[in-house]
C-alpha cells in the first residue's frame, strides 16, 4: 500500500501568487496571470492526478485573480459614468 508522494503544480503555486500579486503590486496582470494559469493548473491536474495535486492553490489564485478584475472593471465603469455624467452636465449648461 505505498501510495507514491503527489507534488503541488508550480502552475498552481504560480496562479496563487501572482493572485496575490494582483492585489499589491501588479494590479491588473497579476491577476490575469493568476487566472490563465490556475486554469492551466487545473487543467494538468486533472490530466494527472496520481501525481500532481494543489487544485486548491489553483483555484485561490484563480477567485483572487477573477475578483481584482471584476473590481476593476466596475472602477472603470463607474469612472466613465461619473465623468460622462460631469460632461454631460456641462453640455446642458451651455459650456
Amino acid at each position: 500500500m505505498n501510495t507514491p508522494m503527489r507534488s503541488n503544480s508550480t502552475l498552481a503555486l504560480f496562479s496563487l501568487i501572482f493572485g496575490i500579486l494582483g492585489w499589491t503590486l501588479l494590479p491588473f496582470a497579476g491577476s490575469l496571470v493568476a487566472i490563465v494559469t490556475g486554469h492551466m493548473a487545473r487543467a494538468e491536474i486533472r490530466r494527472s492526478p496520481e501525481t500532481l495535486d494543489g487544485d486548491g492553490l489553483a483555484v485561490a489564485g484563480m477567485v483572487l485573480g477573477y475578483v481584482v478584475v471584476g473590481l476593476s472593471l466596475l472602477a472603470f465603469i463607474f469612472i466613465l459614468l461619473i465623468f460622462g455624467g460631469i460632461a454631460g452636465l456641462l453640455a446642458a449648461a451651455g459650456h
